[in-house]
């Protein structure tokens, strides 16, 4: 189970929704297969979304030949999507600055510890955040791991799929998963004990506090 709270999850579901839209808007001829790329989700979630849309009244979907679908969005859709577009900016930007404030205050407990080298645990726009917080603070990210992660380095941090992968050297390990925080975190702690592992508060996870 993830480490999200309903607000989180309720703005993943308010991105998932938009990007379907705009993909919609842009060709409504693509397939689900094509749209659940572009997401960045299972094919079967499309799939659920899309539905959830049409009935809402977002989008009508119409029969094209070679047994193939062409959705495009409703005065309601359109409508929508502009609210959502307005919905996700601001949930954005307060997400950015509450992470900018947890992922500052981690750095500086780690520094205190005398750990000037961390390891990333999962590669998402919170540990994008962390990269940016890293540099400002004189600390290295010296891997990202994440399971899932198809590139080999993110810039220029290296990208691994499993702890056992890292050299050792690192000081601490900060949990950036946003979809498997839960998880990841209890993963890291076993491997490394709880007092190498920090969390950022939003993502609600239980953790040892980042005191300096």
């Amino acid at each position: 189970m993830s480490g999200l709270t309903d607000k989180d999850s309720a703005g993943d579901n308010a991105r998932i929704v938009l990007g379907l839209l705009d993909s919609v808007e842009r060709d409504g001829a693509q397939s689900q297969r094509k749209l659940a790329a572009d997401l960045g989700i299972a094919l079967g979630l499309v799939n659920i979304y899309v539905k959830r849309c049409v009935k809402k009244g977002l989008l009508k979907v119409r029969e094209a030949p070679a047994r193939r679908y062409v959705y495009y969005l409703t005065p309601h859709g359109f409508a929508e999507k502009s609210k959502l577009t307005v919905d996700y900016l601001s949930y954005s930007f307060s997400f950015f600055r509450q992470a900018r404030t947890d992922c500052a205050e981690i750095l500086a407990a780690a520094k205190a510890q005398a750990t000037d080298k961390v390891i990333l645990a999962g590669l998402s726009d919170l540990a994008d955040i962390v990269r940016i917080c890293a540099l400002e603070g004189g600390i290295q990210i010296v891997a990202i791991v994440d399971p899932e992660a198809t590139a080999a380095r993110y810039g220029d941090i290296p990208v691994e799929k499993s702890f056992d992968e890292v050299p050792a050297g690192f000081g601490a390990v900060i949990v950036t998963d946003l979809h498997h925080g839960a998880d990841t975190f209890a993963a890291a702690v076993a491997r490394f004990g709880a007092d190498r592992v920090y969390a950022p508060k939003l993502l609600g996870l239980p953790r040892r506090e980042a005191q300096p």
